[in-house]
């Protein structure tokens, strides 16, 4: 029953991360792009974390923790890129 669970959830994350590289690749402005790699790793950070709890481990969560970090100082590096063309002031 689990498993059928997993499967699903797998799914909706794989087409979540279809839709995002979707809006990556097509998104009318920059910001838009900004928000989807940002979606991007949040929904990799799920299926990082889905991962784990179905192979009944905590190796994977330290993953997550690292992507979720990284997630957020390369978003706040490329919005301080875009507003003074400078990232280190």
């Amino acid at each position: 029953m689990l498993d059928t669970v997993f499967l699903i959830v797998y799914g909706m994350i794989a087409i979540s991360l279809l839709l995002n590289l979707w809006r990556l690749i097509i998104g009318p402005s920059v910001p838009d792009r900004i928000l989807a790699l940002d979606t991007m790793f949040i929904n990799t950070i799920a299926l990082i974390i889905l991962y784990g709890m179905s192979m009944d481990t905590d190796l994977y969560f330290e993953a997550a923790l690292l992507i979720a970090m990284l997630g957020f100082v390369s978003t706040v590096a490329v919005c301080k890129y875009l507003l003074r063309g400078d990232i280190i002031e």
